[in-house]
């Protein structure tokens, strides 16, 4: 059997007397997109946290195609090929679109954000970043100050700038909130394309985005991990069913 991308094993992370991941286990494959659902605390952004090196476990270990990274920091899981976009844009926004694009390939690079001047000009940056763009359908708004983009292209760009660090793996924490119907669908579109190139790691409460793109699903619930198995599987899980799903029948916002 194929070694997974990710694997997580019994990992911990306490606040206090809580434990905001209680022993959580998984497995990514390449090629996959895992999505994580449970309700509002679960423990989902404190589990992305860690894998991305913003919070480190208590206990349990994190390897990152078969390398322990579990104290490893952010800027290093991300020369390792691991990308996150976050639950609030945390983008530039008095800067171009390709700026901050331009930018996050720089950054991949090895060079220092004190030199951002320059990657408006070296041609390599600027050509991967109108490329990042093209792919999520920006690539006509590159010269866009992003302050003046829509909510919805500020997600879409928030996905070229992770594309820009040519990862491996995409930890996308809630890529849906605030989107509406139109703008959600889009970001579903745009994630079935990447997810042939990317495997990917989808915190999500739209239920309707999880359904239709994700090949396995783990349900969190009080920092663990109550059930893990394909859409199909969790929708038929009675324990799933009466500490998270209830009356939801799997729609959005559950």
């Amino acid at each position: 059997m194929a070694e997974p991308l990710l694997r997580v094993d019994q990992l911990v992370r306490r606040f206090g007397g809580i434990l905001a991941t209680d022993h959580v286990s998984l497995e990514v494959a390449r090629g996959e997109l895992h999505a994580i659902i449970g309700p509002n605390g679960a423990g989902k952004t404190t589990l992305i946290s860690q894998l991305t090196g913003q919070l480190m476990p208590h206990e349990g270990r994190i390897l990152l195609a078969g390398r322990d990274i579990t104290r490893v920091p952010p800027y290093r899981r991300s020369g390792l090929g691991l990308a996150r976009s976050f639950q609030i844009t945390s983008l530039l926004p008095d800067f171009t679109a390709a700026d901050n694009v331009a930018l996050a390939a720089q950054a991949h690079d090895g060079h220092s954000f004190h030199f951002w001047g320059n990657a408006r000009k070296v041609r390599h940056l600027r050509e991967a970043a109108q490329a990042a763009l093209d792919r999520v359908g920006l690539g006509h708004r590159a010269d866009v100050v992003v302050s003046r983009l829509s909510h919805g292209e500020q997600r879409e760009l928030e996905l070229a700038v992770a594309l820009a660090t040519r990862p491996q793996l995409l930890l996308l924490d809630e890529p849906m909130a605030g989107l509406g119907m139109t703008e959600s669908a889009r970001m579903v579109q745009l994630l079935q394309e990447v997810r042939r190139e990317v495997a990917i790691v989808l915190v999500e409460h739209d239920m309707n985005a999880v359904f239709a793109l994700a090949d396995r699903i783990s349900v969190l619930v009080y920092g663990r991990v109550i059930a893990s198995g394909t859409p199909s599987e969790i929708r038929s899980n009675d324990e799933v069913k009466r500490a998270y799903l209830g009356d939801q029948q799997v729609v959005a916002h559950g």
